[in-house]
């Protein structure tokens, strides 16, 4: 699934139908006790990091979501039933936050039962401008995927006569690349069903929510002199306070406030140089540590850095029970790769490894605790704490080598940040890159190049 922004997912134009949680659902959700589960720590950052900014005087969209197409005429009323099967299936989705008592003094969760879930149908209209439709979508996911809002999800299709375009956008609080990369053949499955009129014998699903309540408690655990936290202490240190940023000049102004940001994404290999990457980088670790090794030779050379050092994100689904669930299931872990050893790729490929190696575990210790812990300031300005370079391997998702048929992709809001996030994707068809960066001169050129380079580096292992 290529990731990409609403702007360029192959938009046509049709009959936009939208769905959201009904208003009985709604006014059910809004007479619910409190549910003693608590949210994540990396849940309540982001909300209150999204309402930090929007204090701050900028409303900073941070949604993700799908788009695929289901062929031939699409029966709506069936869709509407797959689509609200799958919300009820996933529990995270049912679930929301108040503030108890004044705004900074805590979140409380609520949580629907699944057969309280409903789902309300409003036709939107014919759209044939795909640049209008375009822009209704991206407005009407900014207002309904909202962090600081409760439901803060929203479902679109886009209604021809040979094909069906389906959208689905949820604020980030709620799911992860993996979430958003299961989607499309869940929701085909339960379509397909409910056409012939029966029922799916899905097998029950592990709740995020009781994921929230495990890893709170066991983060609650630890204290400031854990090692854990001791180890962030002496890596944030190095990083003269701060979380890292990507180590290449930005062309930032610093008295400029949050500046807006653009998409850059493209393919970057075909599937036979992907092949041989991976089995270049096998012995060291895989793809994964091969991205991270690359990208420490690239940015020592553009940015002329001594160490480079990032948060590199890791998935926290450790059992397999949680492999289908619908959640944000990520942890970070910090690593330092000096030029000196890393001179060439081999080199950089044995200083991930051993990084990773060592640091893996840290990932398991939500940020946010750590941070809690320190001692420090982090009220974010941004709603990145810290840059990120991510790869994912795709092709073992249940229908992913229908994808490029399907028309489907992984969908991220462009809006603001001073960060870049980017995430390279093994495909059937080859390694996809997408990353949203500071729109500036000096970014653009800074980030083109290490794309270019990051390629040149991929390219060289199939020689």
């Amino acid at each position: 699934m290529r990731t990409t922004d609403i702007q360029r997912c192959e938009v046509r134009p049709g009959r936009l139908v939208e769905w959201t949680l009904s208003p009985a659902t709604v006014a059910a959700a809004a007479e619910l006790p409190e549910d003693s589960r608590p949210p994540a720590y990396i849940q309540e950052s982001h909300i209150r990091t999204a309402r930090a900014v929007r204090e701050d005087g900028l409303s900073v969209p941070t949604w993700l979501g799908t788009a695929f197409d289901i062929a031939g005429r699409t029966d709506l009323d069936a869709l509407q039933e797959a689509l609200r099967g799958w919300t009820a299936r996933h529990e995270t989705l049912r679930s929301g936050f108040r503030w108890s008592g004044r705004p900074g003094d805590g979140m409380r969760r609520f949580t629907l039962d699944a057969d309280a879930v409903s789902l309300h149908r409003v036709e939107a209209g014919d759209f044939s401008d795909p640049d209008e439709l375009v822009r209704h979508l991206q407005d009407r996911f900014d207002a309904t995927a909202d962090a600081l809002r409760w439901p803060n999800l929203i479902y679109a299709a886009v209604v021809r006569a040979d094909s069906t375009s389906v959208y689905m956008a949820f604020d980030h609080s709620n799911v992860d690349a993996h979430s958003i990369h299961r989607i499309p053949a869940e929701i085909h499955e339960l379509y397909a069903a409910a056409v012939a009129g029966r029922t799916v014998d899905l097998a029950p699903v592990s709740s995020y929510v009781d994921f929230c309540e495990m890893e709170r408690a066991d983060a609650d655990r630890i204290d400031a002199g854990h090692d854990i936290v001791a180890r962030w202490r002496e890596f944030i240190g190095r990083c003269d306070g701060r979380l890292p940023a990507f180590p290449v000049d930005l062309g930032l102004d610093p008295d400029g406030g949050l500046p807006a940001q653009r998409l850059l994404r493209e393919k970057l290999t075909g599937p036979d140089t992907a092949a041989a990457f991976e089995a270049y980088c096998r012995p060291y670790g895989g793809s994964a540590v091969g991205v991270l090794a690359a990208t420490a030779l690239v940015v020592q050379e553009i940015g002329e850095v001594p160490v480079y050092r990032t948060v590199v994100p890791l998935h926290t689904r450790a059992k397999s029970r949680w492999s289908d669930s619908v959640g944000w299931y990520v942890g970070g872990a910090p690593i330092e790769i000096p030029a000196a050893e890393a001179r060439d790729f081999p080199a950089a490929l044995r200083a991930v490894r051993a990084a990773l190696h060592a640091g893996r575990h840290l990932a398991r210790m939500p940020l946010a605790r750590v941070l809690d812990l320190l001692g420090t300031d982090f009220r974010p300005t941004s709603p990145d704490l810290y840059s990120i370079v991510s790869y994912l391997d795709t092709r073992g998702v249940p229908g992913s080598e229908r994808w490029a048929e399907q028309k489907a992709y992984g969908l991220v809001r462009v809006s603001y940040g001073d960060q870049v996030c980017a995430w390279v994707v093994r495909l059937h068809e080859g390694l996809w890159f997408a990353g949203r960066h500071p729109d500036t001169d000096v970014a653009h050129k800074n980030m083109r190049l290490y794309v270019e380079r990051l390629r040149d580096v991929i390219a060289s292992t199939a020689s």
